[in-house]
């Protein structure tokens, strides 16, 4: 699940991971070279992280959810030359 922000020329997105059996998780994206964030586990045992990124952009990104590669649901994905997907964030 992804929340959407925005102000001025900057965006706060939300991500979110509502399953509650996950063990870790981590959120990797072209905002930082795809170097891994760990998630952060709220009470309810959802994962979540929160990023501050510029608008009028275009980031993929994707979940390594207990060392599986994940997309998000609620938006589209690209074929990426790893045979793997990618999510497409647009701000």
């Amino acid at each position: 699940m992804i929340k959407i922000t925005k102000r001025g020329k900057k965006a706060w997105v939300t991500f979110t991971l509502p399953e509650t059996e996950i063990e870790e998780a981590f959120l990797k994206g072209s905002w930082n070279d795809w170097q891994p964030e760990a998630m952060k586990r709220k009470k309810n045992g959802e994962f979540y992280l929160m990023k501050i990124l510029p608008t009028g952009t275009r980031y993929e990104f994707g979940y390594l959810v207990d060392g599986e590669w994940r997309t998000e649901e609620e938006l589209p994905d690209v074929q990426t030359p790893f045979d793997s997907r990618n999510s497409v964030l647009e701000l």
